[in-house]
């Protein structure tokens, strides 16, 4: 566990829940984290979190947290209906922000986040872990030096009824597409080069009734991605891109494999170590958020391009 020192990076954290607890486990493993503070509405599982990882400070408030650890850096990992509320009281504060995603229930709510972000002048970061795969590098890392318009193919499954057993509240199934189907439809922004121009829905979102929706979004890159979801049926979790000289597929999101023009065999590529020891995407994430917090170049996920994927996410479903 990283410790704390005379130049340590102090992090809060507000939330105590599973997703919580792997943003603690990332940021611990980090040289120079000082694992500051910690705050939930429910203080058991706080202190138990304190206990299993070295947190300096339970505390009984937003403030009080900021107060005692003066932390450069919160992670707030809250659920969706509590976080419009939680992130306007950290906006209070003078640290940089990671929220978990998605930044709102839908586009409204995180609108208004950003707008209360942007009033207080306070730097907010996105929880897009998925950004952060070594999957997702290695295809980043390699689209760079391939020419062409990209075509990314984006499959996601998902479920209302699914997302009712696991507890969610009404307001979250109703709007599952921001909560869950982020992690897919993200892929489009961050594959794809340039502002969107288009989005046009052959098959509609309908609600309850909806047993699949299928879109097409154009770039201003001359990109373009193909949404297929399909809701109530099986289906995978699947990200393709594919140029004149090779294709990328992610299946599952962790794992990419590449084909060569003239080629029929898909070459993995062999996920980083901390994709395996740590909730994946999220120890570069936090790497990439300290950065932020002191000041150092960071890859880390900004305010405007979160809301660039609500707005998208808005635009698919009408």
């Amino acid at each position: 566990m990283a410790q704390g020192g005379a130049d340590a990076c102090p992090v809060a954290f507000i939330g105590a829940g599973a997703m919580a607890r792997e943003h603690v486990r990332a940021f611990g493993d980090i040289v120079g984290v000082e694992l500051a503070g910690i705050h939930s509405r429910t203080p058991a599982r706080a202190e138990a979190l304190a206990q299993a990882f070295g947190i300096r400070h339970v505390c009984g408030s937003i403030e009080e947290t900021y107060e005692r650890t003066q932390a450069a850096l919160v992670v707030v990992a809250v659920p969706e209906l509590a976080a419009n509320a939680v992130a306007k009281q950290c906006f209070e504060y003078p640290w940089t922000v990671l929220a978990e995603k998605p930044l709102g229930y839908d586009l409204a709510d995180a609108e208004d986040i950003a707008a209360a972000a942007e009033a207080r002048d306070t730097r907010v970061l996105l929880a897009l872990n998925r950004r952060f795969l070594s999957s997702t590098r290695a295809v980043l890392g390699d689209l760079e030096h391939l020419d062409g318009a990209r075509f990314i193919q984006v499959h996601d499954q998902q479920s209302l009824q699914v997302a009712r057993e696991i507890g969610h509240p009404d307001l979250v199934v109703k709007n599952w597409m921001f909560a869950n189907s982020i992690h897919l439809i993200d892929y489009i922004c961050a594959f794809g080069r340039g502002p969107i121009t288009s989005v046009s829905r052959s098959v509609p979102w309908n609600e309850g009734r909806t047993e699949a929706v299928v879109a097409t979004v154009e770039l201003a890159s001359g990109d373009r991605a193909l949404y297929q979801a399909v809701w109530h049926g099986p289906g995978p979790w699947m990200v393709a891109v594919t140029t004149d000289s090779r294709r990328w597929e992610m299946r599952p999101l962790e794992r990419a494999a590449f084909q060569n023009a003239g080629e029929r065999n898909l070459q993995p590529v062999k996920p980083h170590a901390w994709d395996l020891d740590f909730k994946p995407g999220f120890r570069l994430q936090a790497q990439m958020a300290v950065a932020a917090a002191v000041g150092e170049p960071s890859e880390s996920v900004t305010l405007a391009e979160a809301l660039d994927t609500m707005r998208l996410i808005a635009d698919i479903y009408g």
